[in-house]
């Protein structure tokens, strides 16, 4: 946790209008708000801060007649699938395991789309939820729906990924903007199972620099006593334009061997350039009987080689807070997660953007001296 004085959950799930979700367009069955988490963010034109919400979007009644179903986009609109209730596993509230699958294999309680939110310039009062600019699943790629945005603002470009869900691939989309209001998708910039990538604000040399994240089922060990632990890292990779990607040959972070804190981890926030080097926020997850502890640990990485880490510390830097989310016990679900997504210049402090619980946006103010040497 930070001790300084603003850390706020600003839109929770009763806040979504789902009359005005695209859902809406063709689905004919109720559904209500899961999640309104996990929000990319960036700065608009006129100084507003903007927050790309994940809404994952859920029916209301998701088992019937012994069978539980799932929505899928389809071309021309949604659709619902079902599977016998016997044929699964639904220990999980966030998706279902199918049983007797050569492979692992999942599907969905919810299909998320993205909705812009306005904020004030300090991140803290919703000023217009932008209903008219959402983005929703438009092609198979992301039949099961868009997840987790991130925004960087690069020479006056807008650039966003977000997470594509569909049976052939979980894969990263690209979005670019003039405005950060009114989107294009370039398409799929990485393919089946990298997510989390996150631009750097800015480019080295010439060059875009992004943080990857690829998962396997299959990891090869590193030494014995190496100070390193095998399993899914923050990767790097570059490009000449945004749109092709070529993984860089170094690693980039790296989990400790020394502790299980940050046994698994992923990329939070797109690198922010800072007169100490590219301050990157980064999430670790612990194990437990759930879907692990998720916190968010922070690191400095070299301006001109950001394979090299300059400053970084054990402790995490947010932590799931229990009194944010008590408010909205009845629709709780989940605990022991925050999921950074954003970082902004607040001037003698960052402006910082979560996912808390999977369920709310948080938004953190945390002092520039909290990084220093």
């Amino acid at each position: 946790m930070t001790d300084h004085p603003l850390d706020r959950l600003v839109i929770v799930p009763d806040d979504i209008d789902l009359r005005r979700s695209p859902l809406r367009q063709t689905l004919d069955a109720g559904t209500f708000v899961l999640g309104a988490f996990n929000p990319g963010m960036t700065r608009l034109a006129n100084g507003n801060v903007l927050l790309m919400v994940r809404v994952a979007e859920a029916l209301s009644q998701p088992v019937m007649d012994d069978r539980i179903r799932a929505i899928r986009w389809r071309d021309g609109g949604y659709a619902l699938d079902a599977w016998p209730t016997d044929s699964v596993d639904m220990s999980d509230p966030r998706k279902f395991m199918l049983k007797d699958q050569s492979w692992r294999v999942m599907a969905l309680t919810s299909l998320s789309w993205l909705l812009p939110v306005e904020m004030s310039a300090d991140g803290r009062e919703v000023v217009a939820f932008h209903y008219d600019r959402a983005i929703a699943p438009d092609r198979d790629s992301q039949c099961y729906g868009i997840e987790d945005a991130r925004i960087s603002h690069i020479d006056g470009r807008y650039w966003m990924t977000a997470c594509s869900v569909s049976p052939e691939r979980h894969a990263t989309t690209l979005y670019t903007s003039g405005d950060a209001l009114d989107w294009q998708c370039e398409g799929l910039v990485l393919d089946h199972q990298n997510k989390d990538m996150l631009l750097f604000e800015g480019r080295i040399d010439g060059q875009y620099w992004a943080q990857t994240r690829p998962l396997g089922d299959l990891y090869f060990a590193y030494p014995p006593q190496s100070a390193w632990r095998a399993g899914p890292s923050i990767n790097l990779a570059t490009s000449p334009d945004g749109l092709h990607w070529k993984p860089h040959e170094r690693p980039g972070i790296r989990p400790q061997a020394a502790t299980d804190a940050t046994a698994r981890i992923g990329g939070g926030a797109p690198p922010l350039l800072t007169p100490d080097g590219w301050l990157t926020l980064w999430h670790g997850v612990a194990p437990n009987d759930s879907v692990g502890i998720y916190r968010t640990y922070w690191s400095l990485l070299d301006r001109e080689d950001p394979t090299r880490v300059v400053r970084t510390e054990p402790h995490p830097l947010l932590e799931y807070a229990p009194a944010l989310t008590d408010p909205l016990d009845h629709q709780r679900y989940l605990r022991d997660i925050v999921f950074t997504t954003g970082i902004l210049d607040g001037g003698d402090h960052y402006i910082v953007a979560s996912g808390e619980a999977d369920l709310a946006c948080r938004i953190t103010h945390i002092p520039k001296s909290r990084f220093s040497g």
